[in-house]
């Protein structure tokens, strides 16, 4: 039996994809044509092969998005818990935005996503990278006055 040595050289750099795409994200704000470029290039793949993976993970944007990214649960347990929809149309109302768009200061963009893994304290919301459980509509408002704060 033969060892490919370029399979391992090609394993790794899968596993460093998604490190490199959270950092390109960091640096452009979403991963644009340039962001993907320059990971594909650092990890010598294809264009093609970043754009594919970073469009499969929710927690990775190709289009600008606001400094607070709401990611509401869509899930069947956010759904069951009575969550997912108060809490989007809250969002919608209070925001003023539609699912996919952004404030016009720029502040927070909506989005919906099938699961945050958080069954069990729905529902669920993630703001950029932290999680928020056992949502109402009470406790979105002031999660929403803080981060307008700057908290």
């Amino acid at each position: 039996m033969s060892i490919d040595p370029s399979a391992n050289g090609s394993a790794a750099k899968r596993a460093m994809l998604l490190t490199a795409l959270y950092v390109a994200q960091e640096q452009y704000g979403s991963l644009t044509p340039e962001a993907v470029e320059r990971v594909a290039t650092r990890l010598d793949m294809r264009p093609k092969d970043v754009y594919e993976t970073a469009t499969f993970y929710s927690m990775f944007r190709t289009e600008p998005v606001g400094r607070y990214v709401l990611q509401v649960c869509e899930g069947l347990s956010c759904h069951l818990a009575h969550g997912a929809d108060r809490l989007v149309d809250h969002l919608r109302e209070r925001l003023r935005i539609e699912e996919g768009e952004t404030t016009p200061d720029g502040l927070f963009t909506l989005q919906t996503v099938q699961c945050l893994a958080a069954c069990d304290r729905s529902p669920a919301m993630r703001v950029n990278d932290t999680l928020y459980e056992h949502l109402t509509p009470e406790r979105v408002d002031e999660l929403l006055d803080e981060l307008r704060r700057g908290g």
